[in-house]
């Protein structure tokens, strides 16, 4: 059994903190013997607190299944990022489509924008992609002012077509990985090194950036806060986020001391 889990919205409370009980419970399933992935789309620059609950496989997948990272090592295992040519091909064509978006990119280093309309505390590194992209870029994020959250994931999408692939986790904000990155694409490397095939590993997520994960995973479970696109995707619902929902089942599914909680 591999035990596969998003993070915001899932394992982690709506504050971002992760309470006791599913501290405990996830260490004792790893020392039961059942490796737990964490599988997010958050940047490995927001994930330094959370490293020491990997367990001892010690790999987690980041930026939507773009980063496979060995925390144990420090050091990113695969990089399936976009290359700079699909890159700014892609975003010319949304840009093409869909006037008045703003574009922001991820990659190893941290966050870069063509503008800080993006989001204004972003200085670091801004101006135009041509100059900017790097060879680790992981994502490239896109806003728009004027077009509603239920309405721009479609519209991008559109715009990408099969040149990309196309995601969100946050209502306003798309999310874009190379052609075949997902969740679920990482995911299936990281089972496959630790010799669990998809019949047995069991995942957890909330929004639709985690719909290929659990569509891929041999059982798929939902928190109740979920989006209701996963909701009706999973095979089953469990308890919310703020609940301990994912540490709650865990604790029936595996043989643990039930006190944990």
């Amino acid at each position: 059994m591999l035990v596969a889990t998003d993070l915001d919205g899932t394992l982690l409370r709506s504050d971002g903190t992760v309470s006791g009980a599913t501290r405990r419970v996830l260490g004792a399933v790893e020392e039961a013997g059942v490796p737990v992935v964490f599988v997010t789309g958050r940047p490995l620059r927001w994930m330094t607190q959370l490293w020491p609950m990997v367990g001892a496989h010690g790999v987690a997948v980041a930026g939507n299944g773009a980063v496979v990272y060995d925390v144990a090592a420090g050091a990113v295992r695969h990089l399936h990022g976009i290359e700079r040519t699909a890159g700014l091909a892609v975003a010319d064509a949304i840009r093409a489509a869909v006037p008045g978006v703003l574009f922001a990119f991820e990659d190893l280093e941290g966050i870069a924008v063509e503008s800080t309309q993006f989001k204004d505390d972003l200085t670091d590194r801004v101006g135009p992609f041509a100059e900017l992209w790097s060879d680790s870029v992981t994502k490239l994020l896109v806003r728009h002012p004027g077009i509603g959250a239920a309405e721009l994931p479609g519209a991008i999408a559109a715009a990408v077509g099969d040149a990309a692939t196309v995601t969100w986790s946050m209502p306003g904000l798309v999310e874009i990985s190379a052609t075949g990155v997902t969740k679920a694409a990482a995911l299936a490397e990281v089972a496959a090194d630790l010799g669990v095939p998809a019949a047995e590993v069991i995942a957890f997520g909330d929004m639709p950036n985690d719909l290929p994960m659990l569509a891929w995973a041999g059982t798929s479970y939902a928190v109740a806060n979920a989006h209701p696109s996963v909701l009706g995707a999973a095979d089953h619902v469990v308890a919310a986020n703020d609940a301990d929902g994912v540490s709650r089942t865990l604790a029936r599914l595996v043989p643990i001391t039930p006190d944990l909680l």
